[in-house]
């Protein structure tokens, strides 16, 4: 908001913050608007994962399979059962299934 603030152009604030167009331009519009009271305001997800109902299926052959990393799992997720996950959900997944063994 800093950077909106100072004058920056949309495109050196995506580059520097990492922000996509969309949320710097609502952004801008709720700083110029003077909606500044929900911009601190940060929502939640779904609550749902993706691979809910399949966790186990995917963590048995996660323990079965010859998988060296992340990218190799997520590709069989998206192979076996037609989901696209990112490598966050995968760690995620991973650091999940640590804490239950």
């Amino acid at each position: 908001m800093v950077l909106i603030a100072a004058g920056l152009p949309n495109g050196r604030v995506t580059e520097l913050t990492g922000l996509c167009d969309r949320s710097v331009r609502s952004l801008r519009k709720a700083l110029e608007g003077g909606e500044t009271a929900n911009l601190f305001h940060v929502g939640g997800g779904s609550g749902k994962s993706k691979l809910a109902g399949f966790e186990a299926a995917i963590i048995e052959e996660i323990e079965s399979g010859n998988y060296n990393n992340r990218q190799q799992i997520a590709d069989m997720i998206q192979e076996k059962y037609g989901i696209k996950v990112s490598l966050n959900t995968i760690s995620n997944l991973l650091k999940k299934r640590h804490q239950t063994s």
